[in-house]
């Protein structure tokens, strides 16, 4: 059977007042940064970004359905609900700081002439930083991935790590590319398009394999491993593509600019 979600499991009601002051005193600074850098490249894109990846926190419940994640219920401060999942404030900031600042400052090192192996290096930090926000999340008592999921290190699935990396890595590919199309104007507010686009089709599309297998009404573990090799193996394949690609997408930059010289 499915596991059932842990609807009375006790909120640890001090890390949820951190994590939601914590993470908004973290995410006015990386917006503030944002506008500053902005400033000094001239261009609406840092904010943007940032702005993009926190939006994205409004789709949030369709992850927590897919992925069975559930942020405690007794005694939560929350913002909205839907599909019968309540979201609590710090979900908005954690997409911020999760994946926006990260995405942010990724970018930048792209537009600084980043190569392919710098990429990986940079997946590896992302994972890292993943691996440790939602790692202390978990086994503080604030919310758990209650599904069958294997592969688990301090509770937390590396199938997700991996997932969330590789969707980090592929925004950044993605919003490098159409920066240069569309410019430093108005044509930035498609990254509001861009961030839910890239976010469910990594980890809706390379995740889907595991997304089968624990929401089946018999969950069969061997298949639930296969399932996440399947995705993890995926997730790597995808980021050593982005790594071969990146030093392309600088070369047509170099073009560029000597064609607009």
């Amino acid at each position: 059977m499915a596991n059932p979600a842990p609807l009375d499991h006790p909120l640890n009601l001090t890390m949820q007042a951190v994590f939601t002051y914590g993470s908004w005193a973290i995410t006015v600074a990386l917006l503030a940064y944002a506008v500053v850098q902005g400033r000094r490249q001239r261009s609406a894109f840092p904010l943007m970004l940032m702005l993009a990846a926190t939006y994205g926190a409004l789709y949030e419940p369709l992850y927590d359905v897919g992925f069975q994640l559930l942020f405690y219920l007794p005694g939560q401060w929350t913002v909205f609900t839907s599909y019968a999942t309540p979201q609590p404030p710090w979900t908005f900031s954690g997409y911020a700081i999760l994946y926006g600042g990260p995405a942010l400052f990724i970018c930048q090192r792209i537009e600084a002439g980043m190569d392919g192996r710098g990429l990986l290096k940079a997946a590896g930090l992302v994972e890292l930083a993943s691996f440790a926000f939602e790692a202390i999340g978990i086994n503080s008592g604030v919310y758990e991935y209650f599904g069958a999921h294997t592969l688990r290190v301090l509770s937390y699935p590396l199938v997700v790590g991996t997932l969330e990396t590789t969707q980090v890595i592929t925004l950044c590919m993605a919003a490098t590319v159409l920066r240069r199309i569309v410019g430093e104007g108005w044509g930035l507010l498609s990254l509001f398009l861009l961030f839910p686009a890239v976010f469910y089709g990594v980890n809706f599309g390379l995740g889907a394999p595991v997304l089968v297998a624990i929401n089946m009404p018999e969950v069969q573990p061997g298949l639930v491993l296969a399932a996440t090799l399947f995705s993890i193996a995926s997730c790597l394949f995808v980021l050593y593509g982005w790594s071969r690609l990146l030093p392309r997408v600088q070369a047509m930059r170099r073009c560029d600019a000597v064609v607009t010289a």
